[in-house]
């Protein structure tokens, strides 16, 4: 659990360097808010630019031309529950910014899903990440 929560802060603290100074030297990174900005800040550094995933250590899985994204309660599930190595971004993520960042995959990436994904979808599927090792 503690390997799933550092890969997900890692993956939050990878903002652009469009952060703004604060008062006391605190650096505060722009929180994303479309889906495109949510996917190369959070979700791109594992499932690649191009969403085709990555094989190495482990296996990422491919976004990209993803039969599986038909539907949004499966995507949603994934996302804010985890599953495998990916942690689960409930409580790290708003809905919105969850909404934001399937409604971008399931449109992009060879992906044709028009429908968007609410944050209502998000709050009715969505669950707690869940708890244990890999």
């Amino acid at each position: 659990m503690r390997k799933r929560v550092l890969v997900a802060v890692l993956a939050l603290a990878a903002f652009p360097a469009a952060a703004q100074d604060s008062a006391g030297g605190v650096v505060r990174a722009p929180k994303p808010v479309t889906g495109e900005q949510v996917y190369a800040q959070v979700c791109q550094a594992c499932h690649m630019a191009d969403a085709k995933g990555a094989t190495g250590a482990g296996t990422i899985p491919a976004l990209a031309s993803n039969p599986r994204l038909a539907g949004a309660a499966y995507p949603i599930t994934i996302v804010t529950g985890g599953k495998g190595a990916m942690p689960g971004f409930a409580g790290m993520l708003s809905n919105a910014q969850i909404a934001e960042a399937i409604t971008y995959v399931r449109t992009h990436f060879g992906n044709s899903y028009a429908k968007p994904v609410t944050e209502a979808d998000v709050a009715k599927f969505g669950k707690a990440p869940s708890a244990g090792g890999h």
